[in-house]
Formats: structure tokens, sequence, C-alpha cells
């Protein structure tokens, strides 16, 4: 299965990069309130991840992997104002899973996908370290925000509101 192969290439990278992060092992669960709950951590220390599509006039499409803490909502007006768009949406679930390489509800807050770039609200990189499924409903990882920082480079833009 693609997720598996999403979870393996995240572990090997932050191996690879020397990441501070645990493995978090927990029932099926892709719901960002339901998870945070089984992971026993506060709901602004989750990383909502929600892949945006763009269109820039009538041709150009483009996607952002844009990540949010857990208690807010990605703001698709300001995402669509980061790349001066005409219009903006969710990505579909079957190109959102195919960008992301991963389920609804495990998308990782990494683009392994040079079509997805990143964007991550500040707001959640001011906690020590963040939560959030690792590209499988049953596993989930606890990563330092630094490590975070240096590994994934987001760009780092408001597109979080309550």
């Amino acid at each position: 299965m693609a997720s598996h192969d999403t979870y393996d290439k995240l572990i090997a990278l932050l191996d690879e990069r020397g990441a501070d992060y645990r493995v978090i092992e927990h029932e099926s669960e892709g719901a960002t309130e339901a998870v945070s709950r089984l992971r026993g951590h506060d709901l602004a220390q989750a990383a909502k991840c929600i892949i945006v599509m763009v269109k820039i006039g009538k041709k150009e499409k483009r996607f952002a992997l844009v990540v949010v803490p857990g208690d807010k909502r990605v703001d698709v007006a300001a995402v669509k104002a980061l790349y001066g768009g005409t219009y903006a949406s969710f990505a579909t679930p079957e190109i959102a899973e195919e960008l992301a390489g991963s389920a609804s509800g495990t998308i990782l807050p990494f683009s392994f996908d040079e079509r997805l770039e990143l964007i991550v609200d500040p707001a959640l990189l001011t906690h020590p370290e963040f939560y959030f499924n690792a590209a499988r409903l049953d596993r989930s990882l606890a990563l330092s925000t630094e490590s975070y920082r240096e590994i994934a480079e987001p760009r780092l833009e408001p597109v979080a509101q309550d």
C-alpha cells in the first residue's frame, strides 16, 4: 500500500537527518480531534494537513499542502491570495491522496511531490513538538518543531482561521 511506502520514506528521512521524534501507536483514527485525544495532547499541537488547489487564470493550477494547528481551519482565501489565484478549494480526495502518497486523515506535514508546495501556519510551530498521523491511521509521530523546520523547510504564512 502506498501509505506504508510514504511512512517508510518519512522515517528514513527523519533518521537520516537525525530528527528528534517518537512513534505513537494507537487505534485507527484520522479525525484530528479524536486522534489528539488518543495521543493525549492539546488540539493546538496537532498538525492538520489539507491540500488546497488554486487556479491561477484559466489554465494554471497549483497545489499547496497547507498545515495548520488542529484547533484551527485552513483559510482558503488566504492561500488563494498567496498565489494571486482566481479560485481556490480543497483538492478532491483522489488528487490529495495522489499528491500526498497517503489516505485522507493521514496526510503528512511533508511534501514528497514537487507539485506540492508546503505552507505552514506559524502558530503550529510555537510548541516544542507537534503531532500528526504518519501516513497511517494507526501510527502517529511526535516531532520536534526544530527538527521539522530544519528538514521540511516549510514556507511560513498565516493561513489558519478560528
